[in-house]
């Protein structure tokens, strides 16, 4: 036999039909158990495998999942959350032999043509939905198109979707405490954008721990989440009348930024400015000073919604899946402020 083995080679190996072979194959019912298990056989001696244009044309599946973006793609070339989120995603498809379709679109009005024009083509069998936002359309879209998705995060209004979340308020809260236990009673937030709900849910968690901590005066400055507007966020605060001697900010690219334009106005990080992130991304470890940071776990999460929804998709009946929570780890960019000691 000669270059790949086929569906013919199979069949004459075991002695029986081709499609008695597709049945095998594809665990549908009318094969008998031994004659499943000789076809079986037979493929593994062969090594062959079904090509995933012959499963798709076999099962009506297309197996493959979605992920549309949308996001100014600057955005994306410098956010460390994706290209791990979608790493722990591959790392589930790979072993089930699916693809991963990414989509990246400029706004909302081309993502909910995205989700259409994929499940209309039957080029996916089910969506991850990320980045969700207030009263996101994308919820009732994608049930009236009836495919399995799951979600990253709690939508604010009711959802046939299972959700996968990991709580990111816990280490906003950790971060806030730890700067008031240092000194610090004038503190800024650089936010991500309002509309999107962890960026809503990180703003309120730096405001309640605030208020709990008893800062006296909390900032909060809205972005787009891209390290270009973490720096202008940054340059306006410390232009301002009373600068805060701490910045919280919602990503790691903003806070390397804020960390530059910090340092290009002559101002010392910690001693005179304390800088935090959240990613926990590896570049922080390695700037000087390294960067404390709250952090996640993307790829965990990436790999988490890839099993919740390949699970959606087999028909299984799913429960919400809660990750363990972002936490909050200090490196050198934080430290009392000037006109203050520490209470340790």
């Amino acid at each position: 036999m000669r270059g790949r083995p086929t569906i013919s080679d199979v069949a004459a190996k075991a002695g029986v039909s081709k499609g008695l072979v597709s049945f095998a194959l594809n665990d549908r019912p009318g094969v008998a158990p031994e004659t499943r298990e000789r076809i079986l056989s037979a493929a593994r001696e062969l090594g062959f495998s079904p090509s995933l244009r012959a499963r798709s044309l076999s099962s009506a599946r297309a197996y493959a999942l979605g992920l549309v973006i949308a996001r100014d793609p600057d955005i994306l070339r410098g956010d460390p959350f994706f290209p791990a989120f979608i790493a722990g995603v591959e790392s589930e498809l790979a072993t089930a032999g699916l693809a991963l379709v990414l989509s990246v679109v400029p706004d909302e009005e081309s993502e909910l043509a995205a989700y259409r024009r994929l499940a209309g083509d039957g080029r996916v069998d089910g969506f991850f939905l990320t980045d969700l936002r207030a009263h996101d359309p994308r919820i009732a879209l994608v049930d009236e198109l009836r495919l399995p998705a799951v979600t990253l995060g709690h939508p604010d209004a009711p959802s046939p979707f299972p959700a996968v979340s990991m709580d990111d308020t816990a280490g906003i809260t950790s971060a806030v405490e730890h700067l008031a236990s240092l000194g610090h009673s004038r503190i800024a937030h650089v936010a991500g954008p309002g509309r999107m709900l962890h960026g809503s849910r990180r703003r309120d968690a730096f405001l309640a721990a605030a208020e709990a901590c008893g800062v006296k005066q909390a900032l909060v400055v809205e972005t787009d989440f891209t390290a270009a507007d973490g720096a202008r966020a940054t340059r306006e605060l410390l232009e301002g009348s009373d600068p805060p001697t701490a910045v919280v900010y919602s990503n790691d690219p903003m806070a390397i930024a804020g960390l530059g334009v910090a340092q290009r106005a002559g101002i010392e990080v910690p001693r005179q400015l304390s800088i935090t992130g959240f990613d926990g991304s590896e570049i922080g470890e390695h700037l000087h000073p390294s960067l404390s940071s709250v952090v996640t776990d993307a790829s965990a999460w990436g790999a988490a919604a890839a099993r919740v929804l390949l699970a959606a998709i087999d028909g299984e009946m799913l429960h919400d899946t809660e990750l363990p929570p972002a936490r909050f780890l200090a490196r050198e960019s934080t430290a009392p402020p000037e006109t203050a000691t520490s209470p340790h």
